[in-house]
């Protein structure tokens, strides 16, 4: 019998192992999809609170190490070593009590509750681990989200997202290539118009922070071998098809955002729509064509294309619909969280925004509910009244915007401040680093997290201030 056909009889865990289903000695287990800020703080704090006697919290994800996706624009441009800041799954279940096991969801069996893997395959495309299947008593999704193209034709083929480290990486080995290229023609022939020409689509947080880092990084380049490059060098334009950038700020400080970004240089172009990508060229809605040696898309997020496959209800950007209580609308078994999710509260007009602090605030109203399910589960058994799970509040924290180390703007609001406050300069800057500080205590603990926050601090002094490899 092998073990694909065995899946209705027994129940497969990573490795290998069988163990009978319904077993008597079978542990509770926890399956959650998605290392991202929601996933990595759910599996820690499930591993913290259970161990690993009566349960089993199982991490699921394609990649071997997180980074925190708000950093992904200071990786792309050289400001930030991931290889510093990333966090090995395998490494980090050891010391927090669950198991990680590296893999791309292809299915879910609802029904004999079991998901299913896709193989794993080797650089090469040789396959290393057939798929397979892992049991779970209780499934979470939160494997994040992806760019939205919209569909614009060319797109998938001529530009960059910025949705992992790998992409990442691309764009800064590319952009690296480029700027050595004028470099080395700008010594040949020092009157030469040479430039590296970026352009950013999306004139939300991320497209906004990765004009801006970038200028940081070009001003730099000068002190690592390429004495001849310096921003004025660097040719970015940032379009947004709305009438202003950072339209989920206040209009002042989307203004002020606005004018900091063109001191430095940047075109920004509002109410301008791409409608076609080639390589090398963008071409807009009225006719215009931009050149660009660097195309980079970051003009919304939606859910990835296999969520529609799973057997869950979704909605038109192929994220997962959800309760108050963060479970599916079809099993009250499977729950998501993040930006893969989608929930809009009673009375809200729009659904809740696909940020880092929904994620964080998700992952932990399903931990209290996974808690209050499972204890459910012993109440039925002696007939004792049940616990209501635990519905989902967000508090809107506010939105902080970094300008790399020229400016930070953004609002405060909510439980924050007790109403609504706009923050510019030091202030915003300080409260912008405060973020990942928080961050590194939700994934890490207090000991570690302080120790790491310590060691941040030096790496910035000892350390090159730019990733040129």
């Amino acid at each position: 019998m092998n073990m694909q056909s065995s899946v209705s009889a027994m129940d497969t865990n990573p490795g290998g192992a069988l163990t009978p289903r319904g077993g008597e000695n079978r542990k509770t287990q926890i399956v959650v999809v998605g290392g991202g800020a929601g996933g990595l703080e759910l599996v820690r704090r499930l591993g913290a609170k259970f161990g690993r006697k009566s349960h089993d919290i199982i991490l699921v994800d394609k990649n071997p190490s997180h980074i925190w996706k708000p950093l992904l624009h200071e990786v792309a441009a050289g400001s930030l070593d991931a290889n510093l800041d990333e966090v090995g799954y395998r490494g980090h279940c050891h010391k927090w009590g669950y198991r990680f096991f590296k893999g791309a969801l292809s299915g879910i069996d609802r029904e004999q509750r079991v998901i299913h893997l896709a193989p794993v395959l080797d650089d090469d495309g040789s396959e290393l681990i057939s798929s397979h299947t892992i049991r779970y008593d209780y499934l979470v999704l939160a494997v994040g989200s992806i760019s939205n193209d919209f569909g614009v034709n060319g797109v998938k083929d001529h530009a960059i997202y910025l949705d992992s480290r790998e992409q990442a990486d691309k764009f800064r080995t590319k952009l690296l290539n480029h700027c050595l290229r004028v470099s080395r023609t700008m010594s040949v022939d020092p009157g030469a118009d040479a430039t590296v020409k970026v352009a950013i689509v999306g004139g939300g947080a991320t497209g906004v922070e990765l004009a801006a880092e970038l200028y940081n990084a070009a001003g730099a380049l000068k002190h690592y071998g390429l004495e001849v490059f310096d921003e004025s060098r660097l040719k970015v334009t940032l379009l947004e098809a709305g009438e202003r950038i950072l339209p989920a700020l206040p209009e002042r400080l989307s203004q002020a955002a606005h004018e900091e970004l063109e001191r430095l240089g940047v075109e920004v172009r509002v109410q301008t729509q791409v409608i076609k990508a080639r390589k090398g060229l963008l071409l807009t809605r009225d006719d215009d064509a931009i050149r660009a040696n660097l195309i980079v898309w970051a003009a919304g997020v939606k859910g990835a294309e296999f969520l529609t496959t799973l057997g869950l209800e979704t909605n038109r950007n192929n994220q997962i619909l959800v309760r108050e209580t963060m479970q599916t609308l079809d099993d009250d078994r499977v729950f998501a969280l993040g930006d893969c999710c989608s929930y809009t509260p009673q009375g809200a007009e729009r659904p809740i925004p696909p940020r880092a602090q929904a994620a964080h605030q998700m992952a932990d109203t399903v931990f209290t509910n996974l808690k209050r399910a499972m204890a459910n589960e012993k109440r039925a058994r002696n007939g004792k009244p049940l616990k209501a799970l635990k519905p989902f509040i967000y508090h809107d924290n506010g939105s902080l915007v970094s300008l790399s180390r020229f400016s930070t703007v953004g609002s405060l609001m909510g439980n924050l401040v007790g109403g609504s406050m706009a923050v510019e300069g030091r202030l915003a800057r300080l409260i912008y680093t405060s973020l990942y500080s928080m961050h590194l205590l939700a994934i890490h603990g207090w000991l570690k997290g302080l120790s790491l926050m310590a060691i941040g601090r030096v790496n910035r002094i000892v350390r090159p201030k730019l990733k040129l490899h």
